[in-house]
């Protein structure tokens, strides 16, 4: 069965355009894969702890020395591992907030990207272990920054690192201009949605 992970990160919760994006998008992509299975993950209401020095000490203990606290903090971090493995479609909604990515998504970045286990380093250099998965990433921002803004990059290198490289990024740009500019934006993403389903 295929498996697909929403993992949006908007303030606004399923209002936040980004959010709206990605749902149209996993509600035309079910559409073709009628038996698919779909998790979502709403960071922006799941309080995602950011990692601090007491979750990766729990981390850091080995599985027989730990708290009962430290198992709890272990077993959080694994599942958003877990989720991210077992998907074979990953669909992310990512606002710009002050010219990056939102810390809620930051911090879930940090648990799922964990050496030894999402991503490896050799001595040819590190190497992602989340491989043959495919992500679609909705980037909203209010203002025009282009496709190699550095909130782009950040994305796709981090998505690179833990070894998922077929990736694909729609933005859509300049939606707090006005009214025009914002819903010729989301219609180009729609356009280009229909587009990546119709592949």
């Amino acid at each position: 069965m295929t498996t697909l992970l929403k993992v949006q990160s908007s303030l606004f919760e399923d209002a936040g355009q980004s959010s709206v994006l990605a749902q149209q998008f996993v509600e035309r992509w079910q559409a073709q894969h009628e038996d698919a299975r779909v998790i979502s993950r709403d960071l922006a209401t799941e309080n995602i702890p950011h990692l601090d020095q007491t979750r990766l000490g729990a981390l850091m203990t080995s599985e027989a020395e730990r708290t009962p606290e430290q198992q709890e903090m272990v077993a959080f971090a694994d599942k958003q591992i877990a989720e991210v493995q077992e998907a074979d479609v990953l669909v992310l909604g990512i606002p710009m907030y002050n010219f990056s990515i939102p810390s809620v998504l930051k911090a879930w970045m940090d648990y799922v990207a964990r050496a030894g286990v999402t991503f490896q380093y050799t001595a040819q250099g590190p190497e992602g272990l989340l491989k043959d998965k495919k992500a679609y990433v909705f980037i909203t921002r209010g203002g025009f920054y282009g496709d190699d803004h550095a909130q782009t990059a950040l994305v796709r290198q981090y998505l690179g690192f833990v070894g998922i490289t077929d990736v694909e990024i729609i933005h859509a740009e300049g939606l707090n201009i006005g009214d025009e500019t914002r819903d010729k934006s989301l219609a180009a993403a729609n356009d280009r949605i229909a587009e990546l389903l119709a592949a």
